[in-house]
């Protein structure tokens, strides 16, 4: 549990005690911070003051008996009014060679160059070596990132590539959508109940109701998370087993592998006469199916990133998603090997109705995957 510092009687300041605007994060961790009326000042030592003197009555001795054997403990923060502010004006670039080449570029901030920025005043400052933020930070960093700057953008046909993922995120929860209900809501109603009794109880580990609104915002209304740069980085030309159809044939054919036994068993019972009965095992499969796509869509992303090519967006979901393509590969191999149909019906029954749900398998695995 966690309270506020002077629910229990220690030397309050003389006037009204001051409360900060906690942050969000602050909020949620049950700070309540307010002015204490102890005064610090830097390199100035003390050996005591006196803050002031109170006569404690029995009940507050109780209180702070009851604190001790609860453990009770207090922390104490700076304001941010009582911060210094400093700009180091000088830059010490230190540069590695061999003979005609460059190895190394690295750059540190001399601590004997300071300049005190605590006050609204004017200030003359000689900066000893300027640059562009961006070619800086460009100097230093390679691989995945050196493309911090472009993994956020929107990928090209963005209205296309949501309709998949919505349609992908659709059929992967349409057997879910009453399991997240049935949690969703009785959890929902027992943090309702809690944090009326916190509320009750005066513990700062309640959320306030302007709070909660913020989380749903921030869920509702989170955008892009990283601001992106001004121009996108060129894409260098790559070796043929780093394309997508590669990458794809990889991806797909791992997850594949994890699942193809169970395959003959689910097509045995829908296009045969046997009887499916070990769903427990299904279930298994499926979450084994989702693990391996997750792992193997973010080795290839992070591998894509290395090589400092940045548009992962319909990569990651082309490679996750190309499972689908094996499965109705699959398919073929079952129509001639396993099955005894015949005829132009039968044959586009099967491969039709199989193309659909191989193509759900694209959408949904290629969700997961992004």
């Amino acid at each position: 549990k966690t309270y506020r510092y002077f629910d229990l009687p220690f030397c309050s300041p003389d006037s009204i005690i001051k409360e900060k605007n906690e942050a969000l994060g602050e909020v949620l961790n049950g700070d309540r911070l307010v002015s204490a009326p102890y005064k610090l000042n830097f390199r100035d030592d003390k050996e005591s003051a006196v803050v002031c003197r109170k006569k404690l009555s029995k009940e507050e001795v109780v209180q702070f008996r009851n604190a001790v054997e609860k453990d009770y403990y207090f922390q104490m923060k700076t304001h941010s009014s009582e911060y210094k502010y400093f700009i180091y004006k000088h830059i010490q670039f230190d540069i590695l060679y061999n003979k005609d080449r460059v190895i190394e570029i690295s750059t540190r901030m001399d601590p004997h160059f300071l300049v005190d920025l605590t006050e609204d005043k004017e200030i003359d400052v000689d900066f000893m070596y300027a640059q562009d933020e961006e070619a800086a930070d460009d100097q230093k960093v390679t691989g995945w990132k050196y493309i911090h700057g472009d993994v956020f953008r929107f990928p090209k046909y963005k209205s296309l590539f949501a309709a998949a993922l919505g349609y992908g995120t659709q059929l992967f929860t349409l057997n879910l959508l009453l399991t997240k209900y049935l949690f969703c809501g009785p959890l929902f109603l027992t943090f309702c109940f809690l944090n009326t009794i916190t509320i009750a109880y005066s513990a700062t580990a309640a959320l306030p109701f302007g709070t909660i609104v913020v989380i749903v915002l921030i869920w509702t209304l989170f955008q892009t998370p990283c601001r992106t740069t001004k121009y996108p980085q060129e894409i260098l030309s790559l070796p043929w087993y780093k394309s997508a159809i590669p990458q794809m044939a990889m991806a797909g054919f791992l997850p594949f592998s994890a699942i193809y036994i169970e395959l003959y068993y689910i097509f045995a019972s829908v296009w045969g006469h046997m009887m499916y009965t070990i769903y427990n095992i299904l279930f298994i499969v499926f979450i084994i199916l989702l693990i391996v796509t997750t792992f193997i869509t973010v080795a290839l992303t992070y591998f894509q990133f290395a090589a400092e090519d940045h548009e992962w967006w319909w990569r990651s979901f082309l490679c996750s998603g190309s499972t689908g393509v094996f499965i109705y590969a699959y398919c073929l191999y079952y129509y001639y090997a396993c099955l005894d149909m015949s005829g132009f019906m039968q044959t586009s029954f099967f491969f039709g109705y199989m193309a659909c749900i191989c193509y759900g398998f694209f959408l949904m695995l290629g969700t997961i995957g992004f």
